[in-house]
């Protein structure tokens, strides 16, 4: 009896050890998420290899890109004054002096307020400037049902969100010691409702136009990589993904360049253009300053 029970501890004890090693051996297959995660990481890298003269220019090119819209706005007021006046008289049937206001309102404030961003001075009060004249704008020239108009306003809306945190940053880094927790608290819910409106002009391109093969292969890589920044995954690669698909976009539907300055869709496309433009700035800062302390990456860093 002690023989048998020596041999089936034995074999126990090798059922045991050759059981361990197969579960160990199971656990170190990468799952199919690892293996993704692996794949992504390596281009995060290589593209952060690529992209590192540019990084300390990032931030002003990502601020400058965000309000070149809002300057261009500025100068096509200026060039086309006796129109503005026109339209916003015959069209808006707004009054002859209120009109005047208005485009003088628009005008100063986007001039000014542009080059507070550029320079990266009082943040607050350029972004609430810029933010005013969204508003304005929208009520003055009727096209706040417009949906297109509205989802790509939202996402110009987000842009300056993230002028307004990389505003924080700048701040916590200037005076002594750590931010407040205020300032903690705001920085990290602007970049989440930055993150969210600057996906809102990908949801615009999705539902406009014809289908083909292409528009929805770039749909759903689009549609993956707007999730992605959502919800804070992975969100400098999908931005730069993001950035590029609206780069190829933008020079090839928005190429008022090659429209004769009679064309009734140059101003049109003149002005989706540089809205693209501006969104792509939010994102470029997405880039620089990463998602924010409400987002999966950083989550991953804590545990």
């Amino acid at each position: 009896m002690a023989q048998i029970r020596g041999t089936a501890g034995y074999n126990l004890g090798m059922n045991n050890q050759f059981s361990s090693q197969r579960s160990s051996e199971a656990t170190s297959d990468p799952s199919p998420l690892d293996q993704i995660r692996e794949q992504t990481s390596k281009i995060e890298d290589w593209l952060t290899t690529i992209g590192e003269p540019l990084k300390p220019y990032l931030p002003a090119i990502g601020r400058f890109l965000i309000v070149v819209t809002f300057i261009e706005d500025a100068i096509r007021i200026i060039t086309q004054w006796n129109d503005q006046l026109t339209y916003l008289r015959d069209f808006r049937h707004i009054p002859w002096g209120i009109t005047h206001l208005f485009l003088i309102y628009n005008i100063v404030t986007m001039s000014v307020c542009s080059t507070l961003v550029i320079i990266r001075r009082y943040g607050e009060y350029a972004v609430g400037g810029l933010l005013s004249v969204v508003v304005v704008q929208a009520l003055g020239y009727g096209l706040i049902f417009d949906i297109t108009f509205f989802l790509r306003n939202l996402s110009v809306i987000g842009g300056l969100l993230m002028v307004l945190g990389d505003s924080f940053v700048k701040k916590s880094r200037v005076f002594a010691g750590l931010p407040t927790i205020d300032e903690k608290d705001k920085k990290m819910y602007i970049q989440l409702g930055g993150r969210v409106l600057l996906i809102f002009l990908f949801i615009g391109f999705i539902f406009a136009g014809e289908w083909s093969i292409w528009r929805v292969l770039v749909s759903l890589i689009g549609f993956v990589a707007c999730v992605m920044v959502v919800v804070g995954f992975k969100a400098k690669l999908s931005a730069i993904i993001l950035v590029l698909l609206l780069s190829v976009f933008n020079v090839l539907v928005n190429n008022f360049w090659a429209l004769h300055n009679s064309h009734p869709h140059k101003d049109f496309a003149k002005y989706d253009f540089f809205q693209i433009l501006s969104i792509m700035g939010g994102l470029l800062l997405l880039v620089n300053m990463g998602p924010g302390q409400l987002s999966v990456d950083e989550k991953k860093k804590v545990y």
